[in-house]
């Protein structure tokens, strides 16, 4: 008996149709998790009360770029990785200096570029001192000698007599703070991980049915 093995043009190409095939199934697929995964972490963000902006700065990007390859990976991070990981493992927070941290009150208001106010910024804009007060059982203060305005926010009082004026709270002063752990990115990262023998398998499927 005789055996032969013929390898006629249409099996090469037959082969390298196959090859194309998958090139294409996993790069879809990992475009598919990385996109999946993007928005689960903006979910996450938006669903603790985090704000759109924040949730927005998680990007992902498949690669390579343009093509398709059997080596297509997806990267997804965000544009604020500092604020996004600090929510993410809940880090216990000191003060540079190691004294205090200066945590602003209701009746301090925001900063200029809508984020929260420093206790310098706060004496420049309202042209008042702030005075330390030390408590030995709660948080120690600074506050200021004047009134809240309409806005619930402290200020200066108008009162030539003093009537009116009161003791304002502005921030509170602790030496250190536990963040909460608010997100789980971990969580939907490892389900992106998971997901994605899944989709090469069939987005390979679907693109030998067309």
């Amino acid at each position: 008996m005789k055996l032969k093995l013929d390898i006629s043009p249409d099996l090469v190409a037959a082969m390298a149709a196959e090859v194309k095939a998958g090139e294409k199934a996993v790069t879809a697929a990992m475009r598919e998790a990385g996109t999946g995964l993007k928005t689960a972490w903006r979910g996450q963000i938006t669903g603790a009360g985090l704000g759109r902006r924040l949730a927005n700065s998680i990007r992902s990007q498949t690669f390579p770029k343009a093509g398709e390859s059997l080596n297509a990976a997806a990267l997804v991070w965000s544009k604020a990785p500092a604020i996004v990981g600090a929510h993410d493992t809940g880090p216990l927070i000191r003060s540079k200096d190691r004294f205090w941290l200066a945590i602003p009150t209701p009746a301090a208001g925001r900063g200029l570029r809508g984020g929260r106010i420093t206790p310098g910024e706060w004496e420049r804009r309202r042209g008042l001192r702030l005075r330390f007060v030390y408590r030995r059982r709660g948080p120690s203060l600074l506050v200021v000698e004047g009134r809240l305005n309409s806005r619930g926010h402290g200020v200066a009082s108008r009162s030539k007599t003093g009537r009116g004026r009161t003791t304002v709270p502005i921030f509170l002063l602790v030496p250190q703070v536990k963040l909460p752990k608010r997100l789980d990115l971990d969580r939907d990262a490892e389900r992106a991980f998971d997901s994605v023998p899944g989709l090469i398998v069939a987005n390979w499927v679907e693109g030998r049915i067309r």
